[in-house]
């Protein structure tokens, strides 16, 4: 199996029928297909609160899901990806869609901009694979700007012959250049120029799915390629990817909730362009616990089975070792007084491995005094990511001495 076929998302049933109905379309050159797409298999799209539509994934783990919250598919772009940042926009921009699907979130930042700003707007959308780049095409626009983003996508599909006709009328401004890539984000981002991004988008399925585009190597590239002042965004509060920002060189925080009982994550080069810390548990947890072990992709060419058995040997092997077991979630029981005298036992078992007595011993509270001067705020050097960082250093002196 190729990795675009393991790395494709939406269902088998409607991959067949598109790729069917492109295969149509360049024998027969007829309209039709394509124009009638959508009511003749309008059961395989998803309708979401908002009036926007999303489509099914295949079967993962015996579940099939949205791409998309139901709350609202183009809605989650507003404000999961278009919200949190912070457009300078009295000067260009230029945005790096990860993922870009079915162009949501690029025409959402395409609206923002065209009622924003008058200067030139680059968008490089990235996706793997060509037959959701075309549900792009046959899906209902749910925003006029979307009409721009099928042009761009279009374009791309008949250049490398997968579609025949140009059916969207839409013209792309001038002031608007639209790159897309339909290959492996890892490839791209590797020949993409230092320097260059405001914003990156973030967006695939699931890290389980996708390990590779949440790994520290992958983020070493972000961290290459965006500017100082840049944002990456991403829907995800999972503790290994936040970890992986962290070691890329990234200062985190909360992104928005929506359609969610968790906000995603922002990473910024820059702390002040970050406003929210992560909730204090979470950044307890990615500091102390193995949990806490990011994704590594070393040749950012590996499969997601050989990234995701990587990580589960590295967490085993830094269990007890130099991280406090998350069985439990242990580390979040640090300087606190437990009731639970059978939860207790576990927690300090744990913790006894790692040479601290008690979740109220001295070395317990050493840990997470930090968390003391914690704001939800962020403010100035008062962030997550020095909150972590410090607590990291602090217990290797408590594994390595006694205090």
């Amino acid at each position: 199996m190729s990795y675009e076929d393991s790395a494709r998302i939406i269902s088998d049933d409607i991959f067949e029928l598109v790729n069917e109905c492109f295969r149509q379309e360049k024998s027969t050159g007829n309209i039709e297909g394509r124009v009638n797409f959508f009511d003749t298999y309008n059961e395989y799209f998803v309708l979401t609160d908002d009036g926007s539509y999303s489509i099914n994934s295949k079967e993962i783990n015996h579940k099939v899901e949205t791409l998309h919250t139901s709350t609202g598919a183009i809605s989650e772009s507003f404000e999961k990806f278009i919200r949190p940042m912070k457009f300078d926009y009295s000067s260009d921009i230029a945005i790096l869609d990860i993922c870009a699907g079915l162009g949501y979130n690029s025409s959402a930042a395409i609206a923002d901009f065209m009622k924003n700003s008058k200067a030139n707007l680059t968008i490089d959308m990235v996706e793997i694979s060509k037959a959701t780049f075309a549900c792009g095409l046959l899906v209902p626009s749910p925003i006029p700007e979307h009409d721009i983003t099928k042009r761009a996508i279009e374009d791309e599909l008949v250049r490398q012959g997968y579609a025949t006709l140009h059916l969207e009328e839409r013209e792309i401004p001038s002031n608007i250049d639209i790159n897309v890539y339909i290959e492996d984000a890892r490839k791209t981002v590797q020949g993409l120029p230092d320097n260059t991004y405001d914003a990156i988008f973030l967006d695939p399925f699931s890290q389980n799915m996708a390990p590779e585009l949440f790994s520290v190597e992958f983020f070493n590239e972000f961290r290459r390629v965006i500017k100082d002042n840049g944002i990456v965004a991403t829907y995800t509060s999972s503790a290994p990817v936040r970890a992986g920002f962290i070691d890329a060189g990234f200062y985190i925080g909360l992104g928005p909730i929506f359609g969610r009982k968790q906000g995603g994550t922002l990473a910024s080069p820059n702390p002040e362009m970050l406003d929210y810390s992560l909730p204090r548990n979470d950044e307890v947890r990615i500091a102390l616990s193995d949990v806490g072990i990011p994704f590594r992709d070393p040749g950012l060419d590996g499969s997601s089975e050989e990234i995701l058995e990587r990580r589960t040997e590295e967490r085993h092997e830094a269990r007890h070792n130099t991280k406090i077991s998350s069985a439990v979630k242990t580390p979040i029981f640090l300087g606190v007084e437990m009731d639970d005298e059978k939860l207790k036992r576990r927690v300090e078992r744990n913790l006894a491995k790692m040479n601290i007595p008690s979740t109220t011993s001295p070395e317990a509270r050493y840990l997470v005094e930090v968390e003391d001067s914690y704001l939800e705020k962020t403010d100035g050097s008062n962030n997550t990511t020095t909150r972590i960082v410090e607590m990291k250093k602090r217990l290797k002196k408590v594994k390595n001495e006694k205090l």
